[in-house]
Formats: C-alpha cells, structure tokens, sequence
C-alpha cells in the first residue's frame, strides 16, 4: 500500500503523469459525461504546467500539478484524522505544507485545490531521488479509516490507486463503473493495459469498452489529455 509514510510504491514523476492520463483517458471511455468521471487530466492546465486529478463526488479530492521542475501533489480526505475541520480554528495539520520548495509555491495559492482542504501534501523535483513530504508528527490511529489501518490523512486511500498496475484500475473501476452494469458497457485487463502503455485508441477499442463512444466524440478529450492519437480503426 502507498501511503504518505511510505512512497516507495508511487511512480516517479513522468510515469505518475502517464499514469494519470491514462486513467483519465479509461474515464472518458467509460462516460461520455465529464461529471461524471472519475480521473481527469488536463494537459494545457496553463502555460508550462498540466493538472491531474480525482473527485470522488463524496467530498474526497486530489490534484497533481506537472511543471518543468516536477511534480506537487495535494490530497483531501474528509474522514480521515488529519481533516482540517477537527481543528479549531479549521487548519491544514501542522507540517503538512512544511519544505514545499519555491518551485511549487503555486500549487499552494491554486484556487482551483483548495489548499485549505488538505490532508496531505507531497511533491518531487526532477532532482530528487524520491517523493518528499514535510516533517510531520502523525496523530495514532487505532480506528480503521477507508478499510485501511493507521491512515490518517487518508494516503492510502487517494494514492494507492496509482501504483501503476493495470490490475489495480480494473478492480477499482469494476466497482465504480461497471457494479449492475446495463449499457453495454465493458473493460478487460487487456483494455487496461493498452491504454496504461500509451498506444493510440482505435475504433473497435472504444467500442469494445463503451458501444456508444467514438474517437469523434472523444477527440476533444484525447486533446485536452494528451493521449497518443487515435489509430486506424
């Protein structure tokens, strides 16, 4: 399991970009509806940075800012210990924002993550040898938060998922989107897998994982992610 205590799990950071763009591709397979995804990723976020992210529609987020120098990453679990609204006045907990390097000050000040809804925060430069986080005194959790033990500010739930196995989109998607499935709908692993190494979208795929996409209805998407174009058919 990743969690904020141990990282070694995550990708580094070009992978981790990867990773979320192909998870945010499989989301725009699965729904046509952008409201109702998952995992989304925004490759021309602004100039010299891109953004992925995960909203669980329950309150749960999590934000990845990709710039030149690295990768920022924000995450919010509402649950968990470490939630800012078990502190009063409300407070991000003591040390989660501590060492953020300059380069990512912006992440920071980003409306659009709202900073002050943080649980945990970790970043790595193109320079570091792993993921960095700030010095923290941890709160001891003998409750069970998430299905998971001693997770609290929720890592383990919100990163896990990005350990970079095809096997671990599949269990979770076939929860979310395909539990009482009636449209049609469809993902295998090999599905997965194809989209996890970046190979170009082809008709019969698509509609191999949802009858009613297109690449044409998906072109404006694949853009904004940055996915591979589409292949022949």
């Amino acid at each position: 399991m990743i969690s904020t205590r141990d990282l070694s799990g995550l990708p580094g950071i070009d992978a981790l970009k990867r990773l979320m763009q192909s998870m945010a591709m499989l989301d725009a397979i699965m729904s046509l509806e952008w409201e109702s995804r998952y995992y989304s990723f925004n490759s021309k976020w602004s100039k010299g940075e891109q953004m992925g992210s995960m909203r669980d529609g329950c309150g749960d987020d999590l934000h990845a800012l990709f710039t030149d120098r690295g990768c920022f990453l924000k995450g919010f679990a509402h649950e968990a210990e470490m939630t800012p609204y078990n502190r009063k006045p409300k407070s991000v907990w003591p040390g989660v924002f501590d060492r953020v390097p300059v380069a990512f000050q912006s992440g920071l000040n980003q409306p659009a993550f709202d900073p002050a809804d943080t649980t945990l925060c970790i970043w790595r430069e193109y320079s570091d040898v792993a993921w960095q986080r700030g010095e923290i005194e941890f709160p001891t959790v003998s409750a069970r938060f998430d299905g998971m033990p001693g997770d609290p500010d929720g890592a383990v739930g919100l990163l896990s998922v990005y350990d970079g196995k095809p096997e671990t989109y599949l269990a979770w998607a076939s929860d979310y989107w395909l539990e009482n499935e009636e449209s049609g709908r469809a993902l295998t692993l090999e599905h997965v897998r194809h989209v996890y190494d970046h190979k170009p979208l082809t008709t019969k795929l698509v509609r191999a994982i949802n009858p009613e996409a297109t690449l044409k209805l998906l072109a404006a998407d694949i853009a904004e992610i940055g996915y591979p174009r589409r292949g022949k058919k």
